[in-house]
């Protein structure tokens, strides 16, 4: 058995020994449904555990609390953790967004200062990005921060901050220059503490009754001049890289799932076990046809990864996998549970709590969580934009 091979079984047994019982609560279904304390602390407890086993981060540098190892052996504990169905770690925006920024171009003391809590799951990082008036909109953003002595004074208001009720940090893009020549020179960035006064968190309730997303109110909050990125004026092109982290296009994430782990294996089983005519839906051809190609568009999806690294199968546009991920994961996944639910016949139009629903309303759930992730980072349509134009070469018009 290779050494690879050792540490798989490893990581197989310790997921398996560790993982937390299942709870006698609903579960959110990813960091964006995170709205009670009793989930929040379970997952919280669940993220310290893998790292204090040296599961996450490993490949984060060790001088600021990472572990220092190869980048194969987070991507094998990934999939272990993906193939065992563990529970998802809470802070995505710091582990695969704030994290990696701050890794690539912070300084010295804010990698000292931000690695080790996020790691820990100790610093919860939200993201202040969006605005009520501006949807994906970033360079029109109206949120102010004016320079005063040693404090930038914010006033204005994110919505979308999901895990804002839990979070210590915020990566914030504030106007600090409403003059200038143009509306993305006078950006700039924050990597700003949520535990200032003037600093309020409004819950919002989802659709499928959940919380996790929040709108964050700043009123006259005092925050340190230290906590710009960056200089002045560079908040646009920080926002920009750290989209390529979001969206997928840049590695570096320090790892562990931020969502369920399902995919179409899962809906090959449901459709085992719902009725299509008095007879098992997987035995309908249609149904199968449809499930083959779900299986061959995320076979497609999970071999991209290694295709973008092998010159010869990207020399015409290089680009295309990292600047395609993001749409193409997350419109898989809403179209996947659609069809979950359709499965279902008359069955779909329960919901969660019904006597009669199937697998507790699962697949209804997801369907309706699933556009979350097609809005967040870039909504699908401005994803489609960015391929067409900076893959393609489509002209804007």
């Amino acid at each position: 058995m290779s050494e690879l091979d050792e540490f798989r079984s490893e990581v197989q047994a310790w997921l398996t020994e560790n993982r937390p019982p299942e709870p006698d609560f609903l579960m959110p279904e990813t960091f964006m449904e995170v709205g009670t304390d009793a989930q929040f602390q379970l997952l919280r407890d669940w993220q310290q555990r893998i790292y204090e086993a040296g599961y996450l981060g490993m490949a984060w540098p060790k001088e600021y609390g990472g572990g220092g190892q190869p980048q194969i052996m987070q991507d094998i504990v990934n999939a272990e953790m993906a193939r065992l169905k563990v529970p998802f770690v809470p802070n995505t925006i710091g582990l695969n967004w704030a994290g990696p920024l701050i890794l690539d171009i912070g300084t010295e003391e804010e990698k000292h200062k931000y690695i080790r809590g996020i790691l820990s799951a100790e610093d919860i990082w939200c993201q202040g990005f969006s605005e009520p008036d501006n949807g994906s909109d970033l360079a029109a953003a109206t949120t102010r921060a004016v320079r005063d002595g040693d404090e930038y004074v914010l006033n204005g208001s994110k919505i979308w901050t999901s895990l804002g009720s839990y979070a210590k940090y915020m990566i914030l893009l504030a106007r600090t220059n409403p003059d200038a020549e143009n509306r993305y020179a006078g950006l700039s960035y924050f990597l700003a503490p949520m535990d200032v006064p003037g600093v309020e968190v409004q819950p919002i309730k989802k659709l499928t009754g959940e919380y996790g997303f929040t709108q964050t109110f700043f009123i006259d909050a005092r925050v340190p001049a230290s906590c710009l990125m960056g200089n002045e004026g560079e908040g646009w092109q920080i926002a920009m890289k750290t989209l390529t982290f979001e969206r997928g296009a840049s590695g570096g994430q320090a790892g562990g799932l931020s969502g369920n782990a399902m995919g179409v294996g899962d809906v090959v089983e449901l459709a085992r076990r719902v009725s299509r005519d008095g007879r098992p839906a997987i035995e309908d051809p249609l149904i199968r046809d449809q499930l083959v190609r779900f299986l061959l568009e995320e076979q497609g999806d999970r071999l991209c990864g290694a295709r973008a690294r092998i010159p010869a199968l990207t020399s015409e546009r290089p680009a295309a996998i990292p600047m395609s991920g993001k749409l193409r994961a997350t419109e898989h996944r809403r179209r996947l549970f659609q069809f979950a639910v359709s499965l279902q016949g008359a069955n779909g139009a329960r919901w969660v709590g019904d006597d009669h629903v199937i697998d507790r309303g699962l697949w209804q759930r997801s369907y309706f969580n699933a556009f979350s992730a097609t809005i967040g980072g870039g909504t699908s349509q401005v994803q489609a934009n960015i391929v067409g134009e900076r893959v393609l070469g489509l002209p804007k018009d």
